[in-house]
């Protein structure tokens, strides 16, 4: 089983640890034995979590809000007709068993409703309820960061989402080498005609077509799988060409560009939720769909201020994260929160719910026994509400506050 999920751990007759780090800094098979083997690992991000040597600390304060939303009668599959508010310009965690009926709120009911609210509507079918009421007028957009795909398109990838790809072609055009041959940004792009291999069409590689078995991919033999023609691929910036950039991870790009502060501000947001060891040019159909969540993440972070009074909504984006990784997430969502935005996330790990300024918790079981509101309130209060399974487990979790 790969897990990250530390019941899940514990469970387990044996443990195999793989790391330290991911990506190139990965790899290696830093821990295998028993459980309480673990505890002990230096080396190993996740016994540091599970010993307690490392941990996600709660917020030593929770935000307080003034504005909110509402949404009135939600009656959607196995709602019960139930009024909710949303807290506006704060973090709040919608909570519950699987099946008590989260998803119909968020999803079917909130989202569409804001979207029409505002005017930017986009079809989805809206579920069942009376009323939308509230400081609608404080929200000027709405986000649902999921985890589809990032682009439709095989050369969609990391450094073209964030916009950092236009930097560094403005940055390779404007260099004496290009300016000889009269280039422009857009020989070194590989979506347009110019500067890219014309057999592959910048893609690296061919898509040979088997009738019985899957597709397969060779390196271009043209381009050697660099993408571009020759005299692109001859034009270097610090020794490295436009290709060679595309294969560096996102950490070593970073450091590369150290001095050039404008691909800097673009780059930066990617390793901050934690992508730093995915490659520049990586395929968007290559990426996870939680990678392509805490890209299109990252986009927004790359926007600063000038992306704020905007709902954004989650749906379980700590899916196949590590503790290590969640808490970076978290920092990037106060980030956002800094900025002026509201967020709302779907979820159920509990270093995420312990860190929510305000929990709504639906169920209290799955299904016909679901769709009511059993909690609404700050992490500290819920474990005094017996008819909440999500107080219940949070306890300890509360309880071990460093």
């Amino acid at each position: 089983m790969v897990e990250h999920e530390e019941e899940m751990m514990q469970a387990g007759d044996f443990t195999m640890y793989m790391g330290p780090g991911a990506g190139s800094k990965g790899g290696e098979l830093v821990y295998a034995g028993d459980y309480q083997g673990i505890l002990k690992s230096n080396e190993s991000f996740t016994g540091k979590y599970l010993s307690g040597k490392e941990t996600i600390q709660i917020p030593k304060r929770r935000r307080n809000w003034n504005s909110s939303i509402q949404i009135k009668g939600a009656r959607q599959n196995n709602l019960k007709g139930v009024d909710v508010t949303f807290p506006l310009d704060v973090f709040t965690v919608v909570t519950g068993v699987s099946g008590s009926g989260k998803t119909s709120l968020i999803k079917q009911i909130l989202y569409p409703a804001i979207q029409k609210a505002i005017g930017s509507y986009a079809g989805e079918q809206t579920g069942l309820f009376d009323e939308l009421a509230g400081d609608i007028n404080r929200i000027e957009r709405i986000e649902m960061i999921d985890q589809n795909p990032i682009g439709r398109s095989s050369r969609s990838n990391p450094v073209t989402y964030v916009k950092a790809w236009d930097e560094i072609r403005a940055l390779y055009s404007a260099l004496p080498a290009a300016k000889a041959q009269g280039l422009k940004p857009s020989s070194f792009s590989f979506n347009v005609e110019g500067g890219r291999c014309d057999v592959c069409q910048g893609e690296g590689e061919i898509k040979v077509e088997m009738q019985f078995i899957a597709d397969i991919y060779l390196p271009c033999e043209a381009c050697d799988g660099n993408r571009f023609k020759q005299h692109i691929i001859d034009v270097t910036y610090k020794e490295k060409s436009v290709s060679d950039i595309l294969k560096l991870t996102i950490d070593e790009a970073i450091e590369f560009f150290d001095d050039t502060p404008k691909i800097l501000t673009k780059l930066k947001p990617l390793a901050d939720v934690g992508l730093g060891y995915v490659q520049l040019g990586q395929s968007s159909n290559t990426l996870s769909g939680g990678e392509a969540q805490r890209i299109k993440l990252a986009s927004f972070l790359v926007k600063g201020n000038a992306c704020k009074n905007t709902v954004f909504i989650f749906d379980e984006p700590t899916t196949g994260l590590h503790f290590h990784d969640i808490k970076k997430l978290l920092k990037s969502f106060n980030a956002l929160l800094e900025q002026g935005n509201t967020i709302i996330v779907i979820e159920h790990n509990m270093e995420v719910i312990k860190c929510a300024d305000w929990l709504i918790d639906i169920g209290p079981e799955g299904g016909e026994k679901g769709g009511g509101i059993v909690f609404t309130g700050k992490p500290e209060d819920i474990v005094d509400c017996p008819a909440s399974f999500t107080g219940q487990y949070l306890i300890p979790h509360l309880n071990n506050v460093n």
